[in-house]
């Protein structure tokens, strides 16, 4: 799916700024994308944008209204339908990552009908994927992947495209989950993908390109996670990781969702992620960590990267803190 911006971020009634997280995660890296936001009474959450009405949005030209909010199960509140209604009267198409789909709310899904807009449901691909084939192609790869689920691997590509950009390197990010997708403007939510066709997917999402063109991929879960792993290997499997970077966590307690289940140790991840990424490219290798120190002191966070790094022989960064340029000088 591809998403026309400029966007107007619809936080709704938020009750907190955890609940317009995926709003959040558009400002931050797509602010130039966004012409403002849109808060109903009641809203607790704010992105530092302008305040905007859906007539203002649209007279600045703004094209698809963004549902960057998530309320108790998912679903679209009654009080939110009035202004997708309205947003669709003014012009705009409207793009969600909620479970539940636009297109299943009646009133919106026949005015977006009646006049021509689109309704992005980014959880749910609208298109048949071929099964994959691991055959070589051109063009280069970085995947990053990760010791458990959501330990950083969306933010850590997008660090690394911004960086590469920036030195004048031709880089796109590739996104692969909801929220990955409305920062990107197109994508493939891969869980959402019947297992047999995920590596063909990605495939698709990679596709070959110039010798010099780098594909920055999003990852998802981890080999070594007992619940999301299937959906994993066939990311790395399509993806066919030139290089990858190793996402982590040190102060998590316990893997994601797993109480019982401790961390895995990082040189075990490192082992498995590159022989399942050597399936479909033989020089697959890791090249670097990207670490989320929040919980640590500044010069814990030091301390902890710099024998990260001096125990594996590469560059151990926070993407926050630091920045990527010391895994970016390895790109070339």
């Amino acid at each position: 799916m591809a998403i026309a911006h400029p966007y107007l971020l619809f936080l709704g009634d938020a009750p907190d700024a955890l609940s317009a997280k995926t709003a959040d995660g558009v400002a931050r890296w797509r602010r130039d994308w966004c012409v403002g936001q849109l808060r109903l009474d009641g809203c607790k959450a704010d992105l530092g944008l302008p305040d905007k009405s859906l007539e203002e949005a649209a007279a600045e030209g703004a094209k698809t209204l963004i549902i960057g909010v998530a309320n108790r199960g998912g679903k679209f509140a009654p009080a939110w339908q009035e202004s997708m209604l309205k947003a669709l009267d003014l012009g705009m198409d409207i793009a969600s990552g909620l479970h539940n789909k636009i297109t299943d709310l009646p009133a919106v899904a026949a005015k977006a009908k009646e006049l021509g807009r689109s309704l992005h449901d980014v959880r749910h691909p609208t298109r048949e994927f071929e099964i994959g084939t691991g055959e070589r192609r051109t063009g280069k790869r970085l995947l990053a992947v990760g010791t458990d689920c959501s330990i950083g691997k969306m933010f850590t590509a997008l660090a690394l495209e911004k960086e590469m950009r920036a030195r004048g390197m031709n880089a796109d990010f590739r996104a692969t989950g909801q929220t990955g997708i409305l920062i990107a403007g197109d994508g493939v939510s891969i869980d959402a993908v019947v297992s047999d066709f995920v590596s063909g997917a990605v495939e698709f999402l990679t596709p070959a390109n110039d010798p010099d063109h780098w594909d920055v991929v999003e990852g998802q879960a981890s080999l070594l996670h007992p619940s999301y792993a299937g959906v994993t290997l066939a990311l790395v499997h399509g993806a066919q990781p030139d290089v990858m970077v190793m996402c982590h966590e040190p102060t998590r307690p316990h893997m994601r969702g797993l109480p019982n289940r401790t961390v895995p140790d990082i040189k075990d991840c490192i082992a498995v992620h590159e022989a399942a990424a050597r399936v479909t490219n033989p020089h697959a290798k890791v090249i670097g960590f990207s670490v989320n120190t929040a919980a640590m002191d500044q010069a814990e966070a030091e301390k902890y990267l710099k024998d990260l790094a001096d125990q594996f022989g590469m560059p151990a960064v926070d993407p926050v803190r630091m920045g990527v340029a010391p895994i970016v000088d390895l790109l070339g």
